[in-house]
């Protein structure tokens, strides 16, 4: 690819940013990126950057930066909501199949080193830039139409603009309907004055139709959620977020009540949750997909951020080795599409297990994760996020 195109990324967020920079780092130097908001901001609260994103990091130089911001992590445990130990994953044999240490990280102190990033490499970050269309113009170039009225020509567009409103998806794919997936996030994070007794261990409660998990940062800081299946037109009848958690965890383990009573409340964010099914088509013309916008997974997969960074990674190996577009683009979905799809399938099993609202189907879930084998898993795990890392 000729490395004076020009070359507009939709969306500002973690997958797009790793995009830019790795395409900057590659030599491409006519970067820009259009972000709708009008300054950074993060739907989520936090996330691990597990081993197989460490991979990616660490092929940009970025890594020693996420270890700033992140915390190690050693296991990954299942308990009931009722505090009956289910058994737990151990994070660091991930991270030794892989190769990389896993962090969890704020999402919002991640993504604004990334702006750092980027900003040093000179790439051009503009906010409050709303693409409302994209308009073909032949074979040779594309424009995307901006809500105030305004537009600018690109030689390729990267879609990276999400799960909901991908106005890139909706180029490609001819649709853009996001499946609601019968359950609700609240996401929170806690700076607290005291350490928290976790251990730089994942917790994750099981109820039945619900869930809560903790995840640390550091000994005073953490990142929650906290789900529940819900129609997609529930009403919150209770005057705050917060609230409503206490109601819905309210015979839950104390760690949860406690988490959820110290978050300030401007800290805790409701989402509806949506994916996509899998679609083996992502691109048209001179437009490409990327993240969330070519293969939303659920919260379940553990991997949204970090199948994002894998899909800028590809993609830009595969426009610095390839010489056309369409070349460039069937490479990249070559290598990108078996892998996400079966990250998103498994997410939607996993979801389906926590989130059935039945005792009996719980109960039994809950015996069989007292038996599972978790070095196998653990393994699973190893074989999936390690797929197509070279």
């Amino acid at each position: 690819m000729d490395i004076e195109s020009k070359i507009t990324i939709i969306g500002g967020g973690i997958g797009g940013l790793v995009c830019a920079i790795a395409l900057q780092q590659k030599g491409f130097n006519n970067i820009q990126i259009f972000e709708r908001r009008t300054e950074a901001q993060s739907i989520g609260a936090g996330f691990v950057a597990w081993a197989n994103a460490s991979w990616v990091l660490n092929k940009l130089g970025l890594l020693d930066g996420l270890a700033k911001l992140g915390g190690r992590l050693k296991q990954m445990q299942r308990w009931t909501d009722q505090g009956e130990y289910l058994g737990g994953v151990d994070i660091t044999k991930i991270d030794q199949g892989i190769g990389y240490p896993s962090y969890a990280v704020s999402q919002a102190d991640f993504q604004q080193f990334l702006q750092h990033k980027a900003n040093e490499q000179g790439i051009v970050i503009r906010n409050n830039q709303c693409v409302i269309d994209i308009e073909d113009n032949g074979p040779e170039n594309s424009f995307l139409r901006f809500e105030d009225g305004s537009k600018t020509e690109a030689d390729i567009v990267i879609g990276a603009d999400g799960r909901m409103n991908s106005i890139a998806r909706k180029y490609v794919q001819k649709e853009n309907k996001p499946i609601y997936q019968n359950y609700i996030n609240w996401v929170g994070i806690l700076e607290s004055d005291n350490p928290m007794p976790i251990e730089n261990n994942v917790l994750d409660y099981w109820g039945c139709g619900t869930r809560f998990g903790i995840v640390p940062i550091n000994k005073y800081k953490v990142y929650w959620a906290g789900c529940k299946a819900l129609l997609l037109n529930n009403v919150n009848t209770a005057d705050t977020d917060k609230q409503e958690l206490l109601h819905i965890f309210n015979n839950w383990p104390t760690l949860i009540k406690r988490v959820i009573k110290e978050t300030q409340d401007q800290n805790i964010k409701r989402i509806p949750i949506f994916d996509h099914n899998p679609n083996p088509n992502w691109f048209r013309n001179r437009v490409c997909l990327l993240g969330d916008a070519a293969h939303a997974s659920l919260p379940t997969s553990g991997q949204g951020a970090c199948q994002a960074m894998e899909d800028g990674w590809h993609l830009s190996e595969q426009m610095a080795a390839l010489s056309t577009l369409p070349e460039v683009f069937n490479a990249y979905q070559d290598i990108r599409f078996e892998k996400t799809t079966a990250i998103t399938i498994s997410a939607r099993e996993f979801a389906s297990s926590l989130f059935n609202t039945q005792e009996a189907f719980c109960l039994k879930r809950n015996n069989i994760a007292k038996f599972t084998d978790y070095e196998k898993s653990a393994n699973g795990m190893i074989g999936l996020w390690s797929k197509n890392l070279k």
